[in-house]
């Protein structure tokens, strides 16, 4: 089976975390698709990587930034702006989870948690929605997960911060309705990358969400093929 065309050309995407993972796989998709991609990551050397790994020349630029900090999240969006001129569309991808009981729970795990899973993407999607509103239209996709519909033993933070996502899209979807933009997330269970099968080598690797596969959901949701679809939290 062939890859997807979305129609994508010329579209300007912000996919946070994109250095690894399922960020870097759906940079990768975009330009693939012709797309012009910015890209985030905390660490440098990261980004170095990727950009060298994405080879697009000008139609990839990749930013430092923490996505949990109000004015790193600004000067990313001015960063994409000044150099696009416009975003149709952003992937809050950036995301964690680290295994831990509340009633233990150390606050200062707790808040790094819930500063990847969900501040960032309030305050990624506050940017973007206040940008394509103002343009007319756009497309926000986050990644929340299965484990956000459901509280389960030493999944506390993550649960409740990946609920909350949901509850943030509804909420985002409800309040852009009628400006032309459209915010969605999507629910994957366990994705089959390496840090994951490190931590659980005795799984059926078959029964987990290939990378590439979720990057097809995404990219749909992003695309204008999606365009009768918002507030939606779509299973993978």
């Amino acid at each position: 089976m062939g890859k997807m065309n979305y129609n994508l050309e010329g579209k300007v995407f912000v996919v946070t975390g994109g250095s690894r993972g399922i960020g870097l796989e759906l940079a990768r998709q975009l330009l693939e698709q012709q797309a012009r991609v910015a890209i985030c990551g905390r660490k440098e050397e990261g980004l170095q990587a990727a950009a060298a790994d994405l080879n697009a020349g000008d139609n990839l630029l990749c930013v430092q930034a923490h996505v949990a900090r109000a004015k790193e999240v600004d000067n990313l969006f001015q960063q994409v702006v000044d150099r696009f001129g416009n975003i149709d569309g952003l992937i809050n991808n950036v995301g964690m989870n680290i295994a831990t009981g509340l009633v233990d729970a150390d606050p200062g795990l707790w808040n790094k948690i819930v500063d990847s899973n969900l501040n960032g993407t309030f305050l990624c999607s506050r940017k973007a929605g206040q940008i394509m509103r103002d343009q007319g239209g756009g497309k926000i996709v986050s990644v929340a997960a299965r484990g956000g519909l459901e509280g389960r033993a030493k999944m506390g933070p993550y649960a409740a911060s990946k609920s909350a996502v949901i509850r943030l899209t509804e909420t985002l979807a409800a309040e852009l309705q009628g400006q032309g933009v459209n915010v969605n997330c999507v629910l994957p269970g366990t994705i089959d990358t390496p840090p994951n099968r490190e931590a659980m080598p005795q799984a059926d690797f078959s029964k987990w969400v290939a990378p590439a596969a979720l990057a097809d959901v995404i990219l749909f949701l992003a695309s204008d093929a999606a365009r009768a679809v918002t507030g939606a939290a779509v299973p993978a």
